[in-house]
């Protein structure tokens, strides 16, 4: 998909992700510290975070195809360079949603039955692995946020600077 109703994909494009990928790093961090919003939000934040990490090659290739039709700048190479980022703050945003969603599913599961014990392999009563995981989100979530800040910048470098005038 290079282009919408005539105008480049990827100017539309970025818009999902610097709205969908800012909001599964705020829902990681409430479901890895908060168990109320653990309980109702951790699959649908897992679907989201995997739908977001799905649109971001789709928004990188449409951003590829616009690079190859305006001037070649270094401003724009910066903005490439960094855009390449976001499929990693991505991948570790849906990476750890999975993993809160699925300590929650056992945690779930465990209370169902408590009288037969069943396995779990991460730990949801863990106070020590609940704490790990949520200085994961927190940190996940962080750079997240600031690769799409960073990203974010240069591409409005790219497109704006000397572009405008100051004054009317």
């Amino acid at each position: 998909m290079n282009t919408v109703d005539g105008l480049p994909a990827h100017i539309l494009l970025v818009h999902a992700i610097v709205v969908l990928l800012p909001l599964a790093a705020l829902l990681l961090v409430l479901t890895a510290s908060w168990p109320a919003a653990r309980r109702r939000l951790a699959a649908p934040n897992a679907i989201l975070s995997s739908v977001t990490l799905v649109l971001v090659p789709i928004t990188t290739d449409a951003g590829q195809w616009l690079e190859h039709r305006v001037t070649d700048t270094a401003l724009l190479r910066d903005h490439t360079r960094l855009g390449d980022t976001a499929l990693y703050a991505a991948l570790a945003v849906t990476v750890t949603a999975l993993l809160i969603w699925w300590r929650q599913r056992e945690a779930v599961r465990v209370a169902d039955v408590p009288s037969k014990p069943r396995r779990t392999f991460l730990a949801p009563r863990n106070t020590a692995v609940s704490a790990a995981v949520a200085v994961l989100a927190v940190l996940v979530a962080g750079a997240a946020v600031y690769d799409v800040y960073l990203i974010g910048v240069s591409g409005a470098r790219a497109s704006w600077t000397d572009s405008y005038s100051t004054t009317p």
